[in-house]
C-alpha cells in the first residue's frame, strides 16, 4: 500500500485524502504572504507534477479497525502533503484512488475486487468513499488487485510524477490464481513502487510473503496493529478551528449542475468526521484550509483563480437565486470579498493550527496512527529519489 499518515484516513486511505495540484514555483509575493497562500497552485504551469497513491484495501471481516484509522488519519496524511516541494520549488499535486477487495459482498467474477474511486483530487469525494467502506468475509488475491489496479487506472508515463501502492490486509500474500510476482513485476516495469502493510505480527508477514511483494519494486514491507486505538489529543485551539470552518463553509458558493449536491457532500463530510472524533473534524477543516483543497468544478470562488474563467459564461439558472439577477461586474465584486473572507479565514486556522501543533507537541508524547506512520514514512523515503522535500 502506498503512502500514509498525513494519507488514509487515506489509505487507505489515503485517504483521503478538489482538483490535481500542480508544481508551481512559489512567487515573491506569496512567500512573504500568508501560510494559506503559501500553498497556492499555478494553474498556467501545463508541466503537473502529480503523486498519485493507490489504495488497496483488504475489507474483509477482521479489517475494520483498519478502515477506521484510514478514515481517521487521511487528513493527516494530506495536511502534510502542504508542506511538500519539489526540489525546484513546485508543490506536488496530490491523487488518491481507492480499491477494495476480500469483501464477500463484491463480484466473485470480479476476483472480490472493486474500483471505489479512480484517481481524484476531490477530498470531499474520496472521504465520502472511504467512509462508504463495510467489512464483509471474503478471498484475499492480492496479486491481482495489484494487477487490476494497474490496468484499470490512469497512472500516466511522466517519469517524475512519484507513483505508489499501498495495499493493506491480513491473509497470505500468495493468495489467488495471479501470481503476486508477475503484478509487482508490471508494477515495477511502470515506475509504480509497492508498498505492503501486513495487518498483524511482523515475522507473520515475512512468512506470508508480504515482504517479497514490496521488495520486488524497492518498497517497503510494514506491519501494523490495526485494531490498535488512536489516542487524539484535544487542544484549547480545537473549538474555534472547527466554529471558523462553519465561517469558511460560507464562502462557498455553488455553481453548475453538480454545485448544489457538492456543497451538501462537503457538509456531509464535515459531519463524518465529527462523528469520528473532534479531533478529526479539526485536522479536515485544516486541510480546508490549505491549498491541496480545491473545488473549481462547483465552486465559483476556486473556479475564478483560473485566468481563463468568465463569470458570464455560466448560466444564470447555474448560479444560486441570490446571484441570478447580479450583473457580472457585481457577481466579479461579489466573487473578490467571498475570495477576501476565504483567504481571512484560511489564515486563520493555518495560524491556530499552529498553536494547536505546539501545543501537542509540548504536552504529549503521541504517536501517530499505525496506518499513518507507515505511510508516511514509505512516501517521505521514496518520495525522497524524485527530489521531494517536506518543509
Amino acid at each position: 500500500m502506498k503512502n500514509l499518515k498525513h494519507i488514509v484516513g487515506i489509505i487507505l486511505m489515503s485517504l483521503t485524502l478538489g482538483t490535481a495540484f500542480g508544481f508551481t514555483p512559489l512567487s515573491k509575493e506569496e512567500i512573504n504572504n500568508s501560510e494559506t497562500e503559501k500553498f497556492l497552485i499555478d494553474k498556467k504551469d501545463k508541466n503537473n507534477n502529480i503523486v498519485k497513491i493507490a489504495l488497496l484495501l483488504d475489507t474483509s471481516n477482521s479489517m475494520d479497525g483498519l478502515i477506521n484509522q484510514a478514515k481517521a488519519q487521511l487528513w493527516d496524511i494530506v495536511n502534510q502533503f502542504s508542506y511538500a516541494k519539489c526540489g525546484n520549488g513546485y508543490r506536488p499535486g496530490l491523487q488518491i484512488a481507492l480499491y477494495q477487495y476480500g469483501n464477500d459482498g463484491l463480484s466473485s467474477r470480479e476476483g472480490y475486487i472493486q474500483q471505489v474511486i479512480g484517481f481524484s483530487s476531490d477530498l470531499d469525494e474520496i472521504s465520502e468513499k472511504l467512509f462508504s467502506l463495510s467489512t464483509n468475509g471474503g478471498e484475499e488475491y492480492c496479486g491481482e488487485v495489484i494487477q487490476t489496479s494497474l490496468r484499470q487506472l490512469d497512472w500516466g508515463k511522466n517519469p517524475d510524477n512519484l507513483k505508489m501502492i499501498f495495499i493493506a490486509g491480513n491473509e497470505p500474500f500468495t493468495q489467488g490464481k495471479l501470481n503476486y510476482r508477475d503484478a509487482v513485476t508490471n508494477a515495477r516495469e511502470k515506475d509504480i513502487i509497492v508498498n505492503t502493510i501486513f495487518c498483524g505480527n511482523y515475522q507473520q508477514g515475512i512468512n506470508t510473503d508480504w515482504k517479497k511483494g514490496a521488495t520486488l519494486t524497492g518498497g517497503e514491507y510494514i506491519a501494523i496493529d490495526h485494531n490498535k486505538q488512536i489516542v487524539h489529543i484535544n487542544t484549547p485551539y480545537d473549538d474555534v478551528i472547527i466554529k471558523l470552518n462553519s465561517k469558511l463553509n460560507s464562502t462557498y458558493i455553488s455553481y453548475g449542475a453538480k454545485g448544489s449536491a457538492k456543497l451538501q457532500l462537503q457538509s456531509r463530510q464535515d459531519d463524518n468526521a465529527m462523528e469520528l472524533e473532534e479531533a478529526v473534524a479539526v485536522k479536515r477543516a485544516v486541510s480546508k484550509s490549505s491549498g491541496m483543497y480545491k473545488n473549481s468544478t462547483w465552486d465559483l470562488i476556486d473556479a475564478a483563480e483560473d485566468d481563463n474563467f468568465d463569470v458570464s459564461s455560466i448560466k444564470k439558472e447555474e448560479l444560486p437565486k441570490a446571484l441570478r439577477d447580479k450583473s457580472k461586474a457585481e457577481l466579479t465584486a461579489f466573487i473578490g470579498e467571498k475570495k477576501a473572507e476565504r483567504t481571512r479565514i484560511q489564515k486563520e486556522i493555518q495560524e491556530l493550527n499552529a498553536q494547536r501543533e505546539s501545543y501537542i507537541s509540548k504536552h504529549t508524547q503521541q504517536e501517530k496512527g499505525e496506518l499513518e506512520n507507515a505511510m508516511l514514512k514509505a512516501i517521505k523515503r521514496q518520495a525522497a529519489v524524485k527530489k521531494f522535500k517536506w518543509e
